[in-house]
């Protein structure tokens, strides 16, 4: 477990799949705001913390797939470990292969998606959102970045937050303290082109897959997202550790 220590208000704990895949704006944020911040790299099989060690869970990213634990045989206790902090009550934020995790461990399935989903596209808000302390204040339809080919089911007792044309679960929450999110709020002008240059083996010229050049161009998009993610971390930050 690597720790970068400093004056902080929340220790905020996270889960990288890859090198590449980071924090991005949400580690931008959390040092503008004096948190802690501590990673398990996962792929250099790093200790996990126990429970006491953090207040805050966000489990990142990554190009391989929640059932591949043949190849990647940290899934099987990073699964254990996303267990327990649910059962622990820490709030618990899943982004996209994240949020497929912490999907699986609540009971819901994963599977490929009808589509895989690479680029800019806008993501609809559900009604049950609007009843939603995370999701009450996103307007009915915003733009995302999306990187994945697989998807979750919402798991039993959750609420289906968002949905997309070519993805039907977009987000969900459970018991008011988990946030999963199958696109990205987080993704910055450098990790876009980090997924970009290390990913590109998975872009081709189908349905909800841009190419390079159009998923570059967008800095407005970007702009977007930003602000959206900062208003999210701020409720978050407000509601459960103020």
């Amino acid at each position: 477990m690597h720790l970068n220590r400093g004056d902080s208000k929340i220790r905020i704990h996270y889960l990288q799949h890859v090198p590449f895949e980071n924090l991005a704006n949400i580690e931008i944020w959390a040092k503008e705001k004096g948190h802690f911040l501590s990673v398990t790299r996962l792929y250099l099989d790093e200790e996990l913390p126990t429970m006491e060690q953090f207040d805050w869970l966000i489990v990142l990213g990554g190009p391989m797939n929640i059932y591949e634990e043949g190849e990647y045989p940290w899934l099987i206790a990073e699964k254990i470990f996303i267990k327990e902090a649910i059962l622990n009550d820490k709030f618990i934020l899943g982004i996209c292969l994240g949020a497929q995790l912490i999907a699986h461990v609540l009971g819901g399935k994963v599977k490929k998606n009808s589509y895989k989903e690479i680029g800019w596209y806008p993501v609809t808000r559900t009604p049950e959102a609007s009843n939603s302390v995370f999701f009450n204040f996103f307007p009915d339809l915003f733009m995302a970045f999306h990187w994945h080919g697989d998807t979750f089911e919402i798991p039993p007792g959750a609420i289906k937050l968002a949905e997309s044309r070519g993805c039907q679960n977009q987000a969900f929450e459970y018991n008011g303290k988990i946030l999963g999110l199958q696109f990205h709020l987080e993704s910055s002008k450098d990790s876009v082109e980090r997924l970009i240059e290390n990913c590109r083996n998975e872009m081709n010229d189908t349905i909800y897959i841009q190419n390079e050049n159009e998923i570059l161009s967008h800095h407005d998009y970007l702009e977007q997202i930003r602000r959206n993610l900062v208003f999210l971390l701020n409720i978050i930050e407000s509601i459960f550790f103020s």
